[in-house]
């Protein structure tokens, strides 16, 4: 199973960018799907999570109202969609999956990681 993440880039703040989250490989659904943002210095944190019935949960109050969790189970794709974006959201942003369905807010709870895409949010 693989997952590649992509959509990051260099926005100024205000901005918007949507991540998108790719799973393939044999016949896996992704159950649970999250996010995770790491910057520089700093540990690996939860951003959002998305069941395979769509429940969501976010982290930081700061994430709420700016950030939306979708998924298109047809295509194994789950999104990121970030809207007035703050410099402090400056990061490589992760997503991973669990095979439970269960969603999970710690890293050490997810089975399959992607590379990562950087997002960079100038002032």
């Amino acid at each position: 199973v693989q997952l590649q993440a992509s959509g990051g880039g260099l926005v100024q703040a205000g901005g918007s960018l949507r991540l998108s989250c790719v799973a393939s490989g044999k016949s896996f659904s992704m159950p649970a799907v999250g996010w995770f943002r790491q910057a520089p210095g700093k540990e690996r944190e939860f951003v959002a999570a998305v069941s395979w019935s769509g429940g969501r949960i976010y982290g930081e109050d700061s994430v709420k109202g700016r950030f939306t969790l979708t998924r298109d189970n047809a295509k194994n794709t789950v999104y990121l969609q970030m809207t007035n974006l703050k410099p402090e959201d400056t990061a490589v942003y992760y997503c991973a999956a669990r095979r439970a369905q269960v969603m999970g807010v710690q890293p050490n709870e997810y089975d399959y990681w992607g590379q990562g895409t950087l997002v960079t949010v100038s002032s």
